[in-house]
């Protein structure tokens, strides 16, 4: 009788970590390619996503790898099925080249994911449509 015990309780706990609800984030694009901008140029971009999972997303903290990157959060949680977006700006009066880092914290079965951006700010002597 112990052993049937044993063996509905280990087949239970086998069961469980698969039957518990778990949020899952899916990005259309993981890299924003701005390519090259001009210096001033609007640096607003965004990280579309959704929750594939089937339990509510909560991002609970988005970094950025510099302080010239400003990302910004959902305000609240992404239900199952749901898409929402992660806002990032990019200070374009800095010239050069562009290739930072967005970490995204959140309950998903991957926590912490990472996000690129990159391209390259053109200066006032240079033109986008310029060939150099």
């Amino acid at each position: 009788m112990k052993k049937l015990v044993i063996l509905v309780l280990l087949a239970f706990v086998g069961i469980a970590p698969q039957s518990i609800a778990q949020a899952k984030i899916t990005f259309k694009a993981e890299v924003i390619d701005y390519g090259e901008i001009a210096k001033g140029s609007d640096g607003l971009r965004v990280f579309e996503f959704t929750n594939t999972g089937d339990a509510p997303l909560i991002v609970s903290e988005v970094k950025s790898s510099c302080g010239c990157t400003v990302p910004e959060k959902p305000k609240g949680p992404v239900g199952p099925g749901e898409s929402s977006v992660i806002k990032v700006k990019y200070d374009t009066k800095r010239l050069g080249p562009i290739r930072k880092t967005i970490t995204v914290y959140s309950n998903a079965d991957e926590p912490i994911k990472s996000l690129k951006i990159k391209g390259k700010i053109l200066g006032e002597d240079k033109s986008v449509l310029e060939k150099s």
